[in-house]
């Protein structure tokens, strides 16, 4: 321990109790060795000490700090006396290298014994080399030693012993001085938790100053922690997130140490632990809010909930934690807000679909037909499937359900919820065309939607066929998949206003309206013959309208 090694007795080369006249005089003789740069060396260099360089410097420090009675007796307390013959005996041995005996001896007269009169010196002694020591039992036994001489009515006999007669102290200040300079010594050396462990067999005055002392730093840790994150919160909500994860973590340790010291039910604790997680909840809010109104990409749904969940698992007071729940309560509503809307939206849909269909097969139910009449089903079917504005439909679906919407409703935990949000979107997929199907594909996150495509470019082409038989474009219509496309009616225009006006041209359409018919029956659900049409198409196109 340094405050031994380098103990200004130690430096003088006497004991703690060296009468005036026997300091002046060790003065003057190392004051004569330094003019002579001898190498000035003390009996009192016990081997159990380093080594240590007295300069005229340090020598003329170490003196002048033990001319006051206060100094002499904080600084006594951390090294030996010569009170008494057992003292002498012990104090011998260590001259000779023989700590172990000099233990022996002191520990036979303090060992399950009161201080008195005549061993006060040998519990000062015993705790100081106790201190020297490696083994942290022995330490805490020194601490304990020092303790119980301060705290007893004989510890005056040991200022006298030191100070002058005169001189009168205060026993419990004396006693936090001590504690004061031992955790100061502690403090590179043992964790909070060993250093504590080090006081355990001192009496309550002990423990509570101990408490005090260890409680400062944390709560001043917490409460400029908090102090910050706020500040910072108030500046940029966006990264509230971080702040406050960054409190938590960083308040952790601080709040375990506080409930070890002061125990769960501690007001101070309790307050202390609530102001951090309410903190935490307040960037959670923040963050949310803040990511929510710029329609943030990042998954800022989760991130809240966490934070609310970490200021819960800190949060003591009933009102907090109920806070706490509230808000995650709150937040699990916001997390399935985009997969009900996205639901509603879709069954509108298709209620809006089956509706019209109930009517308008009500409609042909009562219908007055005459003799050899029959209904025309196919008509039906297309009244049906045209009775909704599925472009309008396709825009709606498109504005609600952006990407982030998706990748929300992908990481939803509500599995029946999910599945009725897929069959819509199959429904959805199968009245759309293969333009509509690509404009919205981004809802389908679970399969690739290209098969959807290919069903719809197959049924537009069966549907479309008869369009294209009143002067229609067979072939352009099966690989573009709707008789109004841009490409096709390009087409159309370049066969009334090109080819119809010479002979060649009308001999082109009368054989292209001749075998393209079949052609398209036989190729009409081949995508990759398609996707190579259309690009010959494509080129076409482009060149005619150069």
């Amino acid at each position: 321990m340094n405050r031994i090694q380098n103990n200004p007795y130690r430096i003088a080369g006497i004991l703690s109790n060296a009468t005036a006249r026997e300091m002046q005089k060790q003065r003057g003789k190392i004051k004569a060795f330094a003019s002579a740069k001898k190498e000035i060396t003390s009996e009192f260099d016990f081997n159990i000490l380093s080594k240590i360089d007295r300069t005229e410097e340090v020598i003329g420090k170490a003196f002048s700090n033990i001319e006051q009675n206060q100094d002499k007796v904080n600084n006594s307390l951390f090294w030996f006396v010569n009170a008494n013959p057992f003292d002498n005996t012990a104090i011998e041995y260590l001259k000779n290298g023989n700590s172990e005996k000099a233990q022996e001896i002191w520990n036979k007269v303090t060992n399950g014994k009161d201080v008195n009169s005549s061993n006060f010196s040998a519990f000062n002694n015993i705790g100081t080399l106790q201190l020297l020591s490696k083994s942290k039992s022995e330490i805490k036994e020194g601490i304990e030693a020092k303790i119980k001489l301060i705290e007893s009515e004989y510890f005056e006999n040991f200022v006298h012993s030191v100070a002058d007669q005169t001189f009168t102290i205060d026993n419990k200040k004396q006693s936090k001085l001590l504690v004061d300079e031992l955790l100061t010594q502690f403090k590179n050396q043992y964790s909070s938790a060993d250093a504590l462990e080090l006081f355990s067999n001192c009496g309550s005055s002990t423990q509570n100053h101990i408490s005090k002392k260890f409680t400062e730093e944390p709560l001043h840790n917490i409460e400029s922690s908090i102090e910050t994150t706020k500040k910072k919160r108030t500046k940029n909500k966006a990264d509230a997130y971080s702040f406050g994860l960054k409190l938590f973590v960083d308040s952790k340790d601080d709040l375990q140490l506080l409930k070890s010291l002061l125990g769960s039910s501690d007001l101070k604790y309790k307050m202390t632990a609530d102001n951090v997680a309410k903190e935490v909840m307040q960037c959670s809010i923040d963050y949310f809010n803040e990511s929510q109104e710029n329609d943030s990409s990042k998954n800022y749904l989760e991130e809240a909930m966490k934070l609310v969940k970490l200021a819960d698992s800190i949060a003591v007071s009933k009102l907090t934690k109920d806070r706490a729940k509230d808000n995650l309560a709150s937040l699990a509503e916001m997390k399935d807000k985009d997969l009900n809307q996205a639901v509603a939206v879709l069954k509108s849909i298709e209620d809006a679909y089956n509706n019209n269909k109930a009517n308008i097969k009500a409609e042909v139910a009562g219908m007055n037909l005459g003799y050899n009449q029959t209904v025309n089903w196919t008509k039906v079917n297309q009244m049906i499937e045209n009775s909704i504005d599925w472009d309008k439909a396709t825009d709606l679906v498109s504005n609600v359900l952006n990407q982030n919407t998706v990748n929300k409703i992908q990481n939803s935990d509500k599995a029946t919820k999910v599945r009725e949000y897929k069959r819509l979107v199959d429904f959805l997929f199968s009245k759309l065309g293969p333009i509509q199907i690509n404009k919205v594909k981004h809802i389908c996150y679970w399969k690739d939607v290209r098969a959807a495509q290919a069903k719809s470019t197959a049924k537009k082409v069966g549907s479309t066929i008869g369009k294209a038989t009143d002067g229609g474009c067979y072939i352009a219509t099966m690989a573009y998949g709707d008789y109004e496309h841009p490409q096709v009616i390009e087409l159309r225009k370049f066969r009334d206003n090109t080819l119809q006006k010479s002979s060649l041209g009308r001999s082109f359409i009368k054989f292209y309206y001749k075998y393209s018919p079949k052609l398209v029956e036989m190729l009409k659900n081949k995508q990759k013959i398609n996707s190579t049409i259309r690009g010959i198409l494509d080129a076409f196109v482009n060149t005619i309208k150069k």
